[in-house]
């Protein structure tokens, strides 16, 4: 049996700045295990790629929810990373730190400690920001992208309509006070994605006390007299053992994290036992509190070109090739989700409360299991839609058997309340403003399905139910918080009850941020890196 310092499960986000920090100062001896591959796949390092990953089975768990009786009965498809990188891998790349009133809100939670002045200065740790003309700001691993000189020309209507509405615009949408229209940052370096796997893990790699091994499907804990000692996985048909001599560290993500936990025994007592595993400590909150940000999008025809007459035709794809070939600019070194933003749906509200997109693409006539954005439509269109910042709603992941390739039970628990329900009617009101403002009446040709513009309050939940699905930012089941009867681990991160055992991912928020979920992964793992190093 081999033994390390530290073993991390799980090279995604979090996973890979674990390693990178931990190994830094040759003094500790590492290893990262990780289900998936190495992130070599190209459709990953080109940033317009990610369509192309979006169900690819070789980077991509492909889960799916179990029926939502808030959606109607349907099962929401549950993408999550299955590669180096993590989810980090396949998204799309918006880097959103979070608003300031999140992170307060962690710390009056019980995530003592994690407040808003504490998480920026992490924040400002970990980011290089990189302006249109090239100037730098910070000296972080991660390259934060200011694209604005790049997002499509059409994107102006969305901008003119915010102005006219009263809403407002704004040149960072990271900024504390961020709230109006803006073209989102994304973490690219040279045109190409930065995750935490490219900016952190694969320079760390170089280094004689840090090992990746991939393929490794982890089969459980070894837990001894309380303290996790032991990660037992299978790897090439062969299961093998490794020992920590320090901490095993779960970066598994908000699917798998309490999963393992579930798989050693650590869990719902009806949930181990309906499995056949013995109960060694009894914690429903290990994979409960899930929650997620559930969006919509309405498609319409354009009357003016959008990024689907650049990319639909042969001839655009190969201009659209070889510009990125030669300058790592154009289409193809963006997301498709340009730009967007944070409002308030009612100008009473102490803060925002919805999240915008604008696309200036639709892909409606792909395949379905394709939906990739490099065959858009043959006709011009663009994507407007929204998603609440904050659901109140809560469900559930666990096991379904002993045996940890089998999917897990994925129970969203949509809209279960009447204030997320209230939300839902809220954004689509915002959106209808949008719709129906001056500047941007002119660019709509006709809508693509249903037609937000002369929707009631209860036809837009009625469709919200019928089409709306995760933007596949789950957290919560591994929540940080006082003690063992509200949360799964304590504000340094460590198992309650356990030791030698701490959970660094998404799965420990206590609550969900208002935006994508990347940044935050990110910054938790950075922040865990130097409690672990304190404690040691």
């Amino acid at each position: 049996m081999t033994q390390y310092d530290y073993i991390i499960v799980g090279a995604g986000s979090a996973g890979c700045v674990l390693a990178e920090r931990l190994s830094r100062s040759g003094r500790h001896s590492v290893l990262l295990l990780e289900a998936g591959g190495r992130d070599h796949l190209p459709w990953i390092t080109m940033p317009l790629g990610y369509g192309k990953t979006f169900y690819h089975p070789r980077v991509n768990w492909r889960y799916s929810a179990a029926p939502d009786e808030g959606l109607n009965g349907r099962s929401d498809y549950w993408p999550r990373g299955r590669v180096v990188g993590g989810s980090g891998s396949i998204n799309a790349m918006l880097y959103a730190r979070g608003r300031p009133e999140d992170f307060d809100d962690w710390q009056a939670s019980g995530a003592e400690g994690w407040g808003w002045d504490a998480v920026r200065d992490a924040y400002a740790q970990i980011e290089t920001q990189v302006a249109p003309d090239g100037t730098r700001q910070g000296s972080g691993p991660v390259h934060v992208q200011d694209v604005s000189d790049q997002i499509h020309p059409v994107t102006r209507h969305f901008f003119d309509a915010a102005r006219d509405l009263g809403l407002g615009t704004c040149d960072d949408p990271n900024a504390a006070d961020a709230e109006g229209a803006a073209a989102y940052r994304i973490n690219t370096r040279r045109g190409q994605r930065h995750s935490s796997a490219r900016a952190m893990l694969r320079p760390a790699l170089r280094r004689p006390n840090l090992r990746l091994e991939t393929g490794a499907l982890v089969q459980g804990l070894r837990i001894e007299e309380r303290r996790a000692v032991a990660v037992r996985y299978a790897r090439h048909g062969r299961v093998t053992e490794a020992r920590a001599g320090r901490e095993i560290l779960l970066a598994a993500g908000a699917v798998t994290s309490p999963r393992l936990l579930q798989l050693s025994g650590i869990g719902p007592a009806e949930t181990l036992r309906a499995a056949g595993l013995a109960v060694l400590d009894d914690n429903p909150n290990v994979g409960g509190h899930l929650q997620d940000h559930l969006g919509i999008s309405y498609l319409y025809r354009a009357t003016e070109p959008t990024l689907n007459n650049a990319l639909a035709p042969l001839s655009g794809k190969l201009r659209a090739g070889l510009q990125y070939l030669l300058t790592r600019r154009g289409p193809l070194a963006l997301s498709v989700n340009q730009c967007g933003g944070y409002f308030r749906s009612d100008p009473a509200l102490a803060r925002p409360d919805q999240q915008l997109y604008f696309n200036p693409v639709t892909y409606t006539t792909t395949p379905k299991g394709t939906r990739t954005v490099i065959n858009p439509d043959p006709f011009p269109g663009f994507i407007i839609g929204f998603s609440p910042t904050r659901p109140t709603s809560r469900g559930r992941i666990d096991i379904t058997s002993a045996n940890p390739g089998d999917a897990p039970l994925i129970r969203p628990g949509s809209l279960a309340t009447a204030e997320d329900r209230a939300a839902v009617i809220a954004g689509g009101r915002l959106c209808q403003s949008f719709m129906q403002s001056a500047a941007m009446a002119p660019l709509i040709a006709g809508p693509i399905g249903a037609d937000l513009r002369g929707m009631d309050d209860a036809a837009l939940l009625a469709d919200f139910r019928d089409r709306s699905g995760s933007v596949f930012h789950p957290v919560g089941t591994c929540r940080m918080g006082r003690c063992a009867a509200d949360s799964v681990v304590d504000p340094r991160l460590r198992v309650h009850g356990i030791g030698g055992l701490r959970a660094v991912d998404a799965s420990v928020f206590p609550n969900l941020t208002s935006a994508n979920t990347n940044a935050p992964t990110m910054m938790v793992a950075w922040r865990a890196a130097d409690m672990i190093l304190e404690d040691a």
